[in-house]
């Protein structure tokens, strides 16, 4: 591995960089959370060579979303399925934007009008 492949890591969202308790710390929440939305399968943790586990940045702002919904009192599997529909309705916009912007450069009838 060169030092470029190594850098290259710090700015992948999906590398799993950090540890369950210095997840729980940047969360400001509890490394038995972290448990919970790994069972409710939220997040799947990677484990490292030693068994442990270990999350990305993009699953810390799962996470993240999910104990929002928790303080505010909804219950965890609650939460969990409540960020999954999000994600869900997300993706599917996105999809539908796509076909909205290819089907306009196949057919641009909404063009404007010479002046």
């Amino acid at each position: 591995m060169t030092a470029d492949d190594s850098f290259g890591r710090l700015d992948d969202d999906d590398y799993p960089a950090y540890t369950m308790g210095r997840a729980a710390e940047m969360l400001g929440t509890t490394q038995g959370f972290l448990r919970a939305v790994g069972e409710a399968r939220l997040i799947t943790p990677l484990r490292s060579e030693g068994g442990h586990r270990r999350y990305s940045r993009y699953q810390l702002r799962i996470a993240a979303r999910a104990r929002e919904l928790v303080d505010r009192g909804t219950s965890i599997e609650a939460a969990c399925r409540i960020v999954i529909l999000e994600d869900q309705l997300e993706e599917a916009q996105r999809i539908n934007a796509e076909y909205r912007r290819a089907a306009e450069t196949a057919n641009p009838t909404t063009a404007a009008p010479d002046r």
